[in-house]
């Protein structure tokens, strides 16, 4: 699945934009296990690029160019400059070939590197046909990137696009969708078939616009992403059977009380100047599995707690704490996978400010 694990290739990241053929010049292949899938297509390669929306003031930055079909397309749209990142050196030497000594050779650089590791240059657009290995870690990479820029506009794997922009309810409704969705506004653009690539993958494509959204909600990352992968990790059941389990309450109650001998500011959240690109990279956290639902089967340390499993008033105290505030926000009989992103950020406001936190 694309965005999933990340698989540990070395030359993963390479070949999003490059030749028409399986082959580059010389007869060095294209690699299917690397992310080599190469777009035949020259008026998909041309949609893209007019769906960016380009200008020519515009610094665009391109992400596994492979040999240089979209990086052509791009700089011949009349942009400032193109700033491409590849980590297969050998496609890094057939792109500096292909534009050596030509009119466009001014307006590109090529940094040979690992796009995950680098620091990313400044950049106005991401216009790229990424290897699908790295669609989440590098969809949170750029979110978190500073300054912020206009758009992304980026090829992925069809079902990895479809949980970007799926909406509460949808069935691909993840904690992926409101996670990119807190900091961007995301829109399908494209579906593109297997058989617009070289090798051709398994999978069908989608090209998805990323626009971030400014300024940023006003909130804590770190209480969001607490908050969101509790209510995900199960995200078909009630919120108020997930804060009923007892792993869940002696784990606020455990930081609720920590908060109270600090005394802390209950309701302290994080300003856009305070944003950093670690609070970003908190929500990335998720990329391992975007299958987040287990079974609903109840496991001893994940069953309810009821009246007679509250030891002291104290306990049964934060118990009804807690189901007062998701009564008062009406959430008690609400479920995750039906929560959009104002509901969420609502549900988290009523916790912190009764002293709940989720980090």
């Amino acid at each position: 699945m694309a965005g999933g694990k990340i698989q540990k290739k070395q030359n993963r990241h390479s070949g999003g934009g490059g030749s028409g053929g399986a082959r580059l010049q010389g007869g060095i292949p294209f690699e299917k296990s690397k992310g080599q899938h190469i777009l035949k297509n020259p008026a998909l390669v041309d949609s893209i690029v007019d769906k960016a929306g380009l200008k020519p003031t515009d610094t665009v930055l391109e992400i596994g160019p492979g040999t240089g079909n979209l990086t052509k397309r791009l700089l011949e749209a009349g942009v400032k400059a193109v700033v491409a990142i590849e980590l297969d050196p050998r496609m890094v030497l057939e792109l500096n070939r292909r534009f050596q000594g030509t009119p466009l050779s001014s307006r590109l650089k090529v940094i040979q590197g690992d796009v995950l590791k680098c620091d990313l240059p400044y950049f106005d657009i991401c216009v790229a046909n990424i290897p699908y290995q790295i669609s989440s870690p590098l969809t949170f990479k750029l979110l978190s990137h500073r300054p912020i820029f206009r758009c992304a506009v980026i090829m992925f794997q069809h079902e990895f696009a479809m949980r970007l922009v799926a909406k509460a309810g949808d069935s691909l409704y993840c904690r992926l969708s409101v996670n990119v969705q807190l900091l961007s506004r995301v829109s399908h653009l494209i579906k593109v078939g297997r058989n617009n690539f070289r090798p051709p993958p398994k999978v069908d494509s989608s090209v998805v616009r990323i626009e971030p959204r400014k300024p940023l909600p006003s909130v804590s990352f770190k209480e969001w992403d607490g908050l969101v992968r509790l209510c995900f990790n199960r995200k078909n059941k009630t919120l108020g059977s997930i804060f009923k389990q007892k792993k869940v309450l002696a784990l606020l109650e455990k930081n609720y009380k920590t908060m109270q001998s600090l005394q802390l500011p209950s309701d302290a959240q994080t300003s856009e100047e305070k944003v950093s690109e670690d609070d970003v990279a908190l929500l990335a956290h998720m990329v391992d599995d975007l299958n987040m639902e287990t079974s609903d089967g109840k496991d001893d340390d994940e069953m309810e707690m009821d009246d007679a499993d509250m030891v002291g008033e104290g306990r049964a105290f934060f118990k009804e704490k807690m189901m007062g505030i998701l009564q008062q926000g009406d959430f008690a009989e609400k479920r995750a996978s039906k929560l959009s992103q104002v509901d969420f950020l609502y549900l988290l406001s009523l916790f912190n400010k009764t002293g709940i936190h989720f980090s």
